[in-house]
């Protein structure tokens, strides 16, 4: 980051003399004759830190450095004066206007280090404002994401929704099992299938062998049943009822089974069905 200076004081010889001090150390200095000739050369670069007298034609160093505060607050400012105007220098400094007073004639490498430390305290300002101006803008940005997480939940979920109301209006009892057999899903007609003296009852979390016959559940971890002709009839609750078993995990990553069962089919088809076997 180049260090921009800017020198405020009535006296040539003075500003010369310290840009031929300061200059050794890198700055970029500019040199002004009046604090109104320092306000003009704010308007046109972007100083870092500011050294002014005190007494000055026009407008004083603290009254200009006042300015400087209102319009560019980021800037370091310093008075660097040969009077010791204690109360209005003091007023200054407790309202921030001055970062600090330093007096004339001055010592040439305390001088430097004082402004070298000014310098230091304005780039650390500077990278506040970055890592500021940064985490703002990363929390726009995070605002952003939330909102699209939020939408896509809210999709999620509505298709959630349908999926499960599809599930549920479906003709066909529809149970699944995860790989521990435990019964993890089960649609609106599996319920029925399975309710106990007229009332139907939750079957998520039941032990499967709890509940679907034992050769039914042989029957369905023998592997992969993905076609009608597999279908097989199970005697379910009291009644003959075609099933269908198909292994999951050959489209996604799931793991389990599910077990379809076609309770509604017409006694005369089943008696149809049999004879086929047969």
């Amino acid at each position: 980051m180049e260090r921009l200076l800017l020198l405020v004081d009535d006296e040539e010889n003075i500003t010369s003399a310290l840009t031929r001090l300061l200059r050794r150390d890198g700055y970029t200095i500019y040199r002004a004759n009046s604090g109104q000739e320092g306000l003009a050369l704010l308007t046109q670069h972007k100083f870092g830190v500011i050294i002014s007298d005190q007494r000055m034609p026009g407008m004083t160093g603290t009254e200009f450095l006042s300015q400087v505060k209102e319009l560019y607050p980021d800037t370091v400012r310093v008075v660097l004066s040969g009077y010791t105007e204690l109360n209005s220098i003091t007023d200054a400094i407790n309202r921030g206007a001055v970062y600090k007073f330093l007096t004339k004639p001055w010592e040439d490498d305390l001088l430097r280090a004082h402004i070298q430390e000014a310098f230091q305290l304005y780039e650390m300002k500077m990278e506040n404002v970055r890592l500021g101006q940064e985490l703002k803008q990363a929390n726009i940005q995070l605002e952003c994401i939330n909102h699209e997480l939020e939408h896509r939940v809210e999709d999620r979920s509505q298709v959630l929704k349908i999926s499960q109301e599809m599930f549920d209006v479906m003709p066909v009892a529809a149970v699944g099992l995860d790989r521990d057999g435990l019964i993890v899903i089960a649609n609106r007609m599996a319920h029925q299938i399975f309710s106990k003296n007229g009332a139907a009852s939750s079957l998520l979390g039941e032990a499967s062998g709890s509940v679907l016959p034992a050769d039914l559940l042989t029957w369905s971890s023998s592997g992969f049943h993905p076609r009608d002709e597999d279908a097989q009839f199970f005697t379910v609750t009291g009644h003959s009822i075609r099933c269908w078993c198909r292994s999951l995990g050959e489209f996604s990553k799931s793991i389990g089974t599910l077990i379809v069962m076609d309770a509604n089919l017409h006694p005369n088809h089943v008696a149809k069905d049999r004879v086929k076997k047969s």
